[in-house]
């Protein structure tokens, strides 16, 4: 028995997927576009595998080799992101309505797809006046409660990687302009377990979101509304049940992987 069909039957693996997975992450990693010496150093494997395993994956559409010789990641993976993103909607959307009955406000589910969060699930509020955010709606990551939630669990350099690719534009007049006030609230976020969208979407709005734990891939779960009930005193209620909902995601999202 060849040596690769020994580790794979000891692994209960097969190696070739394993690596057409870990090539697609490191293009995705990439933020874009990678070479395929670049692709190469990072994978660690034989150019000739890297060869044809890419070959593959380009005549199927999960990736694709540009004018520049260069790859990127192809539009087959949309839909199946999209469906993904849909499943574990379904499996937090009983949280969420667990997030309304306790605080009474709008609650959402993103996560971080490419260099934006992706809005997959949402509960609304009871109230007329209530926030509502489209199922599949794409935001930036600095001016949104979820989005902030999740910076904060990546690193400083993967966070600046993000901001020089895309722009800090700002929505509003308290939204973060610069990767310094940026990290200076990635920092206190940290610190603190939760972030908080104080009118950086929206003005007039404030969100508290916090990420979810052992997720498969970097998501949080938020609630917002108007300033008016969204004040500190509900952020003090709020944290708490967030956190609970988060760590009953995280389980439910290994559970059913």
């Amino acid at each position: 028995m060849p040596q690769e069909s020994v580790a794979e039957a000891r692994s209960g693996t097969v190696q070739s997927v394993e690596r057409v997975f870990e090539l697609l992450e490191i293009i995705a990693d990439a933020g874009g576009e990678i070479s395929l010496s670049d692709l190469a150093a990072a994978a660690e494997l034989p150019m000739p595998t890297i060869h044809r395993l890419l070959r593959t994956c380009v005549t199927l559409g999960y990736a694709r080799q540009l004018p520049s010789r260069r790859y990127a990641l192809g539009a087959r993976l949309i839909p199946l992101g999209e469906r993904a993103g849909r499943q574990l909607g379904r499996v937090a959307q009983p949280q969420l309505q667990h997030l309304v009955r306790q605080l009474g406000e709008t609650a959402n589910m993103a996560l971080l797809d490419g260099d934006q969060v992706v809005y997959v699930a949402q509960q609304p509020s009871p109230h007329a006046m209530r926030m509502f955010t489209e199922v599949g709606r794409r935001a930036n990551l600095h001016d949104t409660g979820v989005g902030k939630a999740i910076l904060a669990t990546l690193t400083d350099d993967q966070i600046l990687g993000i901001v020089s690719r895309v722009g800090m534009p700002t929505p509003t007049v308290r939204s973060h302009g610069t990767p310094e006030s940026l990290l200076a609230d990635i920092a206190d976020i940290r610190a603190r377990g939760y972030s908080i969208d104080d009118e950086e979407q929206e003005l007039g709005v404030r969100c508290y979101a916090v990420s979810v734990p052992g997720a498969p891939t970097p998501m949080a779960v938020s609630v917002s509304g108007p300033l008016t009930r969204v004040d500190a005193a509900f952020g003090d209620r709020a944290v708490p049940v967030l956190h609970s909902v988060a760590q009953i995601i995280g389980r439910g999202l290994r559970d059913s992987a």
